[in-house]
């Protein structure tokens, strides 16, 4: 098979359920919320906010998505049925997008009830309105909504970029895990915020390939 560039074509950045205050956020009971969340989650978010502003001035769309579920509880589904407890109602503050990131009010949002950012949502239209290539995923949880995310889109044939020094998982174990999964999938999938800060200046500027260029494979640990 062909190497392929770390950014092919025309590249969105997906911005995946960075929410204020999810791991402290109280169910509808009063009895805390079960989530799981690996140690240093947020400070492993914290490149976010800069890779959202090169993507902006490097003129690379982005999509913000938010899980949200109604307050009757009947959009779950199965999703309780695991190791989560109710989480992320409509209109709790721990709900809404982190305000750190700097959304503004006419960026490209969804809203999405289940994991996967293409289940039940307007994400394939949006994208085939954007000519979109290569999906750059930031964000969390890295086991859950960011790989399912990423096997979606490469199920759509889009090539998908896991920024993994921007992503937080459910556990240390499971978010090692997700990432080798990601890339299985797709050789170079798995990208520093660097390498991606890089990139977009180089597609903004037209270059050639010289900071987009395949890195090799990461070791499995």
């Amino acid at each position: 098979m062909p190497k392929r560039k770390m950014i092919e074509g025309q590249p969105v950045l997906l911005v995946i359920d960075i929410q204020g205050g999810e791991g402290a956020q109280e169910a509808a009971d009063g009895d805390a919320v079960s989530i799981p969340l690996m140690d240093g989650y947020d400070e492993r978010l914290a490149s976010a906010p800069e890779l959202i502003a090169k993507a902006r001035q490097c003129d690379v769309p982005i999509v913000f998505f938010q899980e949200a579920h109604r307050r009757n509880l009947i959009d779950f589904g199965r999703e309780l049925d695991g190791v989560e407890g109710v989480h992320l109602l409509e209109d709790d503050p721990g709900t809404a997008v982190d305000p750190s990131l700097g959304m503004r009010p006419d960026d490209y949002f969804i809203r999405k009830r289940r994991y996967s950012c293409f289940f039940g949502t307007e994400l394939e239209i949006l994208l085939k309105g954007l000519q979109a290539d290569t999906l750059i995923l930031i964000g969390g949880h890295t086991d859950v909504c960011v790989h399912y995310t990423f096997v979606d889109g490469h199920q759509h044939d889009y090539f998908c970029r896991v920024v993994e020094d921007c992503v937080a998982g459910s556990s240390i174990e499971a978010h090692d895990a997700s990432l080798r999964a990601m890339e299985y999938l797709q050789t170079g999938a798995r990208r520093t915020t660097a390498e991606i800060l890089a990139g977009f200046e180089d597609f903004a500027a037209g270059r050639g390939p010289s900071a987009t260029e395949e890195r090799p494979t990461p070791s499995v640990a």
